[in-house]
């Protein structure tokens, strides 16, 4: 589906299409009668590391309940492993290279204009709508807010997230969307005071993540309080959900959960490996899903706009996405078949733009400006790219994985089913000629119709001094 979005509206400021504007003046807000609540459940840096993801180390009971009851999908994805681009996306349904949020909020990035979104949707159609931790995603003005507690840490102590949640809940006779973000599991751990899981894992009660590869005591000691953080965001989730039912709310609401990318780990956040972009997504949507279901479709967080509109019956503004229902009801005629993600900015000096898609079974990345090297290596001050330096791993495929990461070639290509982990890199190899060939093609593609501005030489170089100058 093409996009209401020229390239150039990457490094200026943009306006809408004719056709799309118009489009969008005709639009009708009006929703029908008993429309459903929606309460939408993010976990900051969360990924599948859920026991109903097959994760024997988490201890997920709430959000495995959640799934039990609702649909998992197995292949959910970000468009990008940053926080701000990829709740841009999951508001606005758009891309971040389509709506202009390439990286973090607070470090001056934002859209390019207030582009539709699910606060303003809902809200224009009647609903109210409030948010409980980050946002994140600028401009704020785009977002129409009833109820407003932002702010990250506080979202660790959740008996405040369930009773601000309870009181908005029940505070009206308007349905309601309220997006709860839960700062859980984004690291630094060790400043966790409140909050608590009864019982804290220690360094010697978990295996590190098998994307790592490495084991370590600091790794350990890491590995373990992103499952302190997980399970403390679950105990959340189970008090939320205990409201919503206890206020006789859950058969009337579209429950979502999802984490907003991958964990805070070196090969993961900030990258276009599976474990950066590939999430959690659970959703129970009454009259729709089945319980204890499991999609395989490839599902993306630029279909959450859609998929909320279509429940609530509004109209959908143009977005790259696509309502979930055809896939929750087991129809998966004509959906996609592949699917893409970007990376282009964290901060002004985490700069390093990269495109990937991926099909059932092969991932390949495109990494725009070979010649820089990846300024990412210690994710938000984790050790996993300085234990990599081990000289015990000279020579080892970990070691030449996180060269690679390091400082990539312009194409990479992994073999999913052979090599879930992505260690190694098969570009350019014979054997693999034909199938690099058609994924390079589909990924050219994907970029032309969704207008990816790095597609043009000028626009690429230019955004590549602005950073780097």
């Amino acid at each position: 589906m093409r996009q209401p979005i020229t390239r150039r509206q990457f490094v200026g400021r943009a306006a809408m299409l004719p056709a799309a504007a118009a489009a969008l003046a005709a639009r009708s807000h009006a929703a029908p009668a008993g429309r459903p609540n929606v309460l939408m459940l993010v976990g900051d840096d969360l990924g599948p590391q859920l026991g109903c993801y097959g994760d024997a180390q988490a201890g997920t009971p709430h959000m495995d309940s959640l799934a039990a009851t609702g649909t998992r999908f197995s292949r959910a994805y970000v468009t990008q492993a940053s926080c701000s681009p990829s709740r841009s996306s999951i508001l606005t349904g758009l891309y971040p290279h389509q709506n202009g949020q390439l990286g973090l909020a607070h470090r001056g990035y934002a859209m390019h204009r207030a582009y539709p979104n699910l606060f303003s949707e809902l809200h224009g159609a009647g609903y109210r709508t409030g948010i409980l931790g980050k946002l994140h995603v600028r401009p704020t003005e785009a977002f129409p807010l009833d109820m407003s507690r932002q702010g990250a840490w506080w979202t660790q102590d959740m008996p405040e997230v369930q009773a601000e949640a309870e009181g908005f809940m029940k505070a009206g006779s308007d349905p309601f969307f309220l997006s709860i973000n839960f700062v859980d599991p984004h690291r630094p751990y060790q400043h966790r005071a409140h909050g608590q899981p009864e019982r804290l894992m220690t360094p010697f009660d978990v295996e590190p993540f098998p994307f790592l590869g490495l084991d370590a005591p600091s790794v350990r000691e890491e590995v373990a309080g992103y499952y302190n953080a997980v399970r403390r965001m679950d105990a959340g989730v189970g008090r939320v959900l205990e409201s919503l039912d206890r206020l006789g709310l859950a058969d009337n609401t579209l429950v979502i959960l999802i984490g907003d990318h991958g964990p805070p780990f070196a090969r993961a956040k900030t990258t276009c490996y599976e474990a950066g972009l590939r999430i959690p997504m659970i959703v129970r949507w009454p009259g729709v899903t089945t319980e204890g279901a499991d999609s395989h479709a490839f599902a993306s967080t630029v279909d959450l706009l859609p998929t909320v509109l279509d429940a609530c019956g509004i109209d959908c503004p143009p977005v790259a996405g696509e309502s979930l229902r055809r896939p929750l009801r087991g129809d998966l005629g004509g959906w996609r078949r592949v699917l893409c993600g970007e990376y282009t900015a964290h901060g002004q000096t985490t700069y390093f733009p990269r495109r990937s898609i991926r099909d059932d079974r092969f991932k390949l990345i495109h990494n725009l400006v070979p010649e820089l090297d990846n300024p990412v290596r210690g994710v938000d001050g984790g050790s996993s790219w300085t234990v990599s330096r081990d000289p015990a791993l000279d020579g080892s495929r970990i070691r030449e994985a996180y060269d690679t990461y390091a400082n990539p070639p312009e194409y990479e290509l992994y073999d999913l089913q052979s090599d879930p982990h992505e260690w190694d890199n098969l570009s350019g190899r014979p054997e693999h000629w034909a199938r690099e060939a058609t994924l390079r093609r589909r990924l050219v593609s994907w970029r032309d119709d969704t207008h990816d501005p790095t597609l043009d030489p000028e626009q690429l170089a230019a955004l590549t001094a602005r950073h780097t100058s």
